[in-house]
């Protein structure tokens, strides 16, 4: 019976990876959204490029509600008449040209470059502000989404801890490639976040934070990009999140640094 026991043990833990599928989720306070692999990446880059221009949290809380609106947080190759990308920005209207616009780095800095010259935009209402900068055809329909705006922005921004988790089947596993996934982060976070160079372990690399809100954002960003990137495990502040094990998201780990996010 020990043994048999001990054999469906080890069986359920080759098959526990695929049980899940692949996705994401955040959960805080305020809420918890479903979210797949793609609008988890997105949802982090927003947060990301909004830290590198130094806007308020309530610039990415829009920023959120719009893109849900236009894309549901997807970088979409097309829409209407020659729309593209997160925010369906066209290259007609002056946005800029369609492959840059298919860059969620790139199309959610001329949103936000778009946002601030906005007169007040931090004291309108999240709708009228979305519409200033969209001009669609029914502003309105911004304000829907403000609840989930909210909850996106307290995960991926670092309000809360260990706010995000993803998971993918090992079948869906790529190849590793740690430096990469840092150039991409600091694209998106910009050149303040220092990166050590791998000391001693090749297979660790170090991001140096300047505080723990910035910590989760990086974090959150690695996790979800981690399927892209190859990235197996990824700790900081006594949390760790393992690819694995995605599914059971942040576990406690005390050896985890709070100065910088490990990426593995």
């Amino acid at each position: 019976m020990l043994a048999l026991g001990a054999g469906g043990y080890a069986g359920w833990l080759k098959v526990r990876p695929y049980l899940h599928g692949s996705g994401c989720e955040v959960r805080t306070a305020q809420g918890k959204m479903p979210l797949d692999l793609d609008q988890g990446a997105n949802a982090a880059t927003i947060a990301a490029v909004a830290y590198r221009k130094q806007l308020p949290e309530r610039a990415a809380v829009i920023a959120y509600a719009t893109a849900i609106q236009e894309s549901h947080i997807r970088n979409l190759p097309g829409g209407d008449r020659d729309s593209v990308g997160m925010f369906q920005q066209r290259p007609s209207q002056g946005w800029g040209s369609p492959d840059k616009l298919r860059d969620p780095v790139q199309s959610t800095s001329k949103f936000f470059d778009a946002l601030v010259k906005v007169k007040d935009y931090l004291d309108r209402d999240l709708h009228d502000a979305a519409q200033r900068v969209q001009r669609s055809a029914d502003g309105t329909a911004y304000a829907q989404h403000e609840p989930d705006g909210k909850v996106l922005a307290r995960a991926f921004t670092g309000r809360e801890a260990a706010a995000a988790r993803c998971w993918y089947p090992p079948s869906r596993e790529t190849a590793p490639r740690r430096a990469a996934a840092v150039r991409e982060m600091r694209r998106a976070f910009g050149s303040r976040l220092q990166v050590d160079p791998p000391q001693g372990d090749a297979s660790v690399e170090h991001v140096m934070v300047t505080s723990t809100r910035v910590g989760w954002a990086v974090a959150s960003w690695m996790v979800t990009h981690a399927q892209v990137y190859g990235l197996s495990e990824v700790r900081f502040a006594g949390k760790k999140w393992r690819a694995e094990a995605g599914h059971d998201g942040w576990t406690k780990d005390g050896g985890a640094p709070g100065d910088r996010v490990a990426v593995h």
